[in-house]
């Protein structure tokens, strides 16, 4: 099942290269994060022959539970193999990302990218429901910092014109993030908490930008798909599908005004586990206690409160610093922000992601004359 969603994945993204419209060439991007997947900077164009760019990008982005929702899920416990429905009540998180992303011009078509996240990562929730202090739970906190999952990838413009572009890429998303940080309980955080994924993802994308207006007004568009292998706990990570597209207007020289609208859908996890549920008032002298075994067979099930659907509006503005300030510490350099508003979600009574922020700076740097 997991291949064929891979390969569904994969055509929708190839798909979509037929569907797009032109491109332009002001530069814009697109996170290789989780958390971060606005459409901001020069990650996605590819440089021009011997040119290194350079970004720096902040993402702060809270998680709470919904109204409406319990926020009650299973414990995934990685350690016995067991999920445990109903076994926790979420509270918050608050990730926060420092990205180092680096793109290199091989030719003036086909680019190299390195994308190196490090992670500060903070979780409350109440463990134990049906178990501890007579089956209300105990509080249990988790903090973590650390390297995430690194990113490499390769890209082609299809479609180098003076008025618009198509780039494909295609990406490999490295197990380099930690999947054994413990909470304040010293017990082994679930694998969605932790910093990295725990196996390589493949993630290939596709990019489009056309000037409507040439040098004041352009359209955007871009594509992506994540799959990631179970990796060594038995959890796999649900599917990814991304899709944005906006407008650029440049009031001025060095003043970019972009609004940009997202959709994000997430397949349910998967993990290779035994199943039990928590006890509850109704198991009567059985609660509180331990919890109650369903089916004690080892076999890959859906996470059930995982995956998840997410509709954002993201206005923001990038300065171009070399046309405001003309000095060599600005030249080829400009810093942005951007507000990530959603404005509808659904995540399957889980925490949803909250109005995150971004903020960047881009410098380019060339590395090689021409030729």
């Amino acid at each position: 099942m997991a291949k064929k969603r891979f390969i569904l994945g994969f055509a929708l993204v190839l798909a979509l290269i037929v569907f797009s419209w032109p491109s332009t060439q002001t530069a814009q991007a697109s996170c290789g994060a989780v958390t971060c997947f606005v459409v901001i900077g020069s990650q996605q164009q590819v440089p021009q022959a011997g040119l290194l760019t350079v970004n720096t990008i902040y993402n702060y982005t809270p998680m709470r539970v919904l109204d409406g929702t319990s926020g009650i899920i299973p414990a995934v416990d990685q350690s016995t193999r067991e999920m445990i429905l109903g076994h926790h009540k979420e509270t918050r998180t608050i990730t926060q990302q420092a990205t180092l992303d680096l793109n290199y011009g091989v030719t003036d078509r086909f680019g190299l990218q390195l994308t190196l996240p490090y992670v500060w990562r903070t979780h409350k929730h109440i463990d134990g429901l049906g178990e501890d202090n007579g089956g209300a739970g105990e509080a249990s906190n988790f903090s973590a910092n650390g390297i995430g999952d690194i990113r490499v990838g390769a890209k082609y413009n299809v479609l180098p014109t003076l008025s618009s572009m198509v780039v494909l890429g295609f990406g490999v998303y490295l197990p380099s993030g930690n999947t054994h940080a413990h909470d304040s309980n010293e017990e082994i955080m679930e694998s969605s908490t932790q910093l990295g994924r725990g196996n390589v993802g493949l993630n290939p994308t596709i990019y489009q930008t056309y000037e409507l207006i040439p040098h004041r007004l352009n359209q955007f568009a871009s594509a992506s798909y994540r799959h990631t292998f179970r990796n060594n706990n038995g959890y796999q990570f649900g599917d990814e599908y991304m899709l944005n597209a906006g407008l650029n207007l440049v009031t001025t020289p060095w003043l970019i005004l972009t609004n940009q609208f997202i959709y994000r859908y997430i397949v349910h996890d998967n993990f290779s586990s035994s199943l039990l549920r928590s006890a509850t008032p109704a198991d009567g002298a059985a609660f509180p206690g331990d919890p109650i075994p369903i089916d004690t067979n080892i076999t890959d099930r859906q996470v059930p409160t995982t995956g998840s659907t997410y509709h954002a509006f993201s206005p923001g503005f990038q300065l171009n610093l070399g046309q405001l300030i003309e000095s060599s510490w600005t030249e080829m350099t400009s810093a942005y922000f951007f507000a990530q508003i959603p404005f509808a979600r659904d995540s399957n009574n889980s925490l949803a992601q909250g109005t995150s922020y971004i903020f960047g700076l881009t410098r380019s740097f060339q590395m090689l004359g021409p030729s």
